[in-house]
This record gives C-alpha cells, sequence and structure tokens, in this order.
C-alpha cells in the first residue's frame, strides 16, 4: 500500500448531488481537508463538467465528494481514460446511498473520511470491465425478469398473428358507450418470473437456458477471481441450493435482461461479458483499515 503526504495537491470534485442533500457535510470536508493540503475545488454542474474536471487534473490528486453513484462515476471515467491504473482515487462519502463506499473500507463519516484521504494509504481494489467497458465495483447481479400480465378480455380477444382482433375489440367498446360499471377481478401489477439464462464461467457452461434461475450475483472475489453465486428455481417444496463457483471470465447470454452493476441497473441486454482485473484501481483508505 502505497502511502501520501499532507503536502500532495488535491482536486476535490463536489458532486452537485451532494451539496444540495448534506451542504453540511461538504462543508466540514473542504475546511478538514483544506487544513491538511494545497487543494482545487470544482463543482460541476452535470455529467460532463464532473468528465472535464477529472480530465484536466493534471498531478492533483482526485477527491470526490459524494455518494456511490459519483464513486462508481470516476472510476469509469478513469478506466475510460486509461488512467485508472496510475490513478488513486480518494472519496468522501456523501448522500443518500453510500454502502458501497462504506463496505469498500472509507468511513462514512465527513471528518473521518476528509482524514483518511489526508493520512491515509492505497489499497488496490479488483474490478470487474464488461464488454461494452463498464465497471463494477461492488457487487454485480441478475435479478429475476419482471412481467406484466395484460387484463383478461384483451388477452382473450388477441392473440399471436391477431392483433386486428384487439383493435375490433376495442373499438366495438367504444361503440356501445359507457355502461353500467360491475366490479372485476383487481388488475394485476408487474410479477416476478424465473429468468432461462445461460451463464458460463471461463468458458465452461454452469448453467444453460433450459434451468429457470431466480438470481445470479458476481463480486469480487480473492486473487484476481470472481465469486459467482447461482439461484436455480425449487423444482416442488424442495429448496434449490445454490451454484457457486469462481473465475476471471463471466457470460451470460439469454433472453433480454437486466442487471444491477453497483447502484445502478442496465439493460436490456442479450449478451454481457464480464472480466475481472486484479488490482485495476486504487482507493485511499484509513492506515488502520
Amino acid at each position: 500500500m502505497a502511502t501520501f503526504a499532507t503536502s500532495d495537491q488535491l482536486l476535490v470534485i463536489i458532486d452537485p448531488v451532494a451539496q444540495r442533500t448534506d451542504g453540511e457535510s461538504v462543508r466540514i470536508s473542504k475546511d478538514v481537508l483544506s487544513a491538511g493540503a494545497a487543494m482545487k475545488v470544482c463543482l460541476p454542474e452535470g455529467p460532463e463538467e464532473f468528465a472535464r474536471a477529472l480530465e484536466r487534473r493534471g498531478s492533483r490528486r482526485p477527491v470526490v465528494v459524494g455518494d456511490d453513484r459519483a464513486l462508481v462515476r470516476a472510476v469509469y471515467l478513469l478506466h475510460r481514460q486509461r488512467e485508472l491504473a496510475g490513478c488513486a482515487l480518494s472519496v468522501v462519502p456523501v448522500g443518500g446511498v453510500v454502502a458501497l463506499a462504506e463496505a469498500l473500507g472509507v468511513p462514512t463519516g465527513a471528518v473521518a473520511a476528509a482524514r483518511a484521504v489526508l493520512d491515509g494509504v492505497e489499497r488496490r481494489m479488483d474490478l470487474l470491465v464488461d464488454d461494452s467497458d463498464g465497471v463494477v465495483l461492488g457487487a454485480l447481479r441478475i435479478p429475476p425478469v419482471l412481467v406484466r400480465e395484460a387484463p383478461a378480455a384483451e388477452s382473450a380477444m388477441s392473440g399471436p398473428g391477431r392483433p386486428w382482433l384487439r383493435t375490433t375489440y376495442q373499438s366495438l367498446v367504444r361503440t356501445l358507450g359507457p355502461r353500467p360499471s360491475r366490479p372485476g377481478p383487481p388488475a394485476s401489477g408487474p410479477r416476478s418470473a424465473p429468468a432461462r439464462l445461460r451463464v458460463e464461467v471461463d468458458g465452461v457452461t454452469v448453467v444453460d437456458l433450459d434451468q429457470p434461475l431466480e438470481a445470479v450475483s458476481v463480486t469480487p472475489g480473492s486473487a484476481g477471481l470472481a465469486e459467482v453465486e447461482i439461484h436455480p428455481v425449487p423444482l416442488g417444496a424442495e429448496t434449490a441450493p445454490p451454484l457457486r463457483t469462481t473465475g476471471q471470465t463471466v457470460t451470460v447470454t439469454g433472453p433480454d435482461f437486466r442487471y444491477r452493476a453497483d447502484a445502478a441497473v442496465a439493460g436490456p441486454v442479450r449478451r454481457r461479458t464480464w472480466r475481472m482485473v486484479e488490482g485495476a484501481w486504487g482507493l485511499t483508505v484509513p492506515s488502520s483499515a
């Protein structure tokens, strides 16, 4: 782990969401940082200015004051600029969702986090990188697919290859005009359906499309390997144990699926490959962590 001197010049990028949601914590973190190091403060108004500030940081060490989304955005931008490996990133968690920063070892209090920026050490972190150049710092999860059921009458009147029946039915209803209302079945909302996915780890198929799944999760493990956990749908009353394995690459294929990467939802996609990169980025954490 690398240590930092308090004489380092800092580029403090304050996420606008943090400024709006907790201006007091932002002020405290600025006071602590300015007391221990020379710094330049940047107040970007949007993602474009956020990206330009990182790109033009020069020799300054970047410090992000913001929530988990701001942290992920900074890592993503540095990765896209191909400068992630040589840049030690610091974060002062401020905002509504900071669970990822806390899980990575960063204090959630403004004072403690700012002091860690000044006196902490750089810890190298593994990173999941996908085939569209996206990044995952913490956890990747594929939840069950949400489907919405059509009303019974509409479902009965329409079918494969017969969309004209639905139009005819709707026109007939409009022609007849309003009728006395009768209680009907409650409208059904979205419900979850098992996912049909092929999951390959290091080129080996772990589950195929014929196996319905409740969920898939991928998290950084150790020695540059990803930990993959797959939850099959239970058969009957028996609970199916999860399938667990490790590997460097994970490929998921199937009908359009969405996935949660850290704090954001992405997709739909039909195929995505994630690759684990060992020690891909550096994060400042307290020296005692």
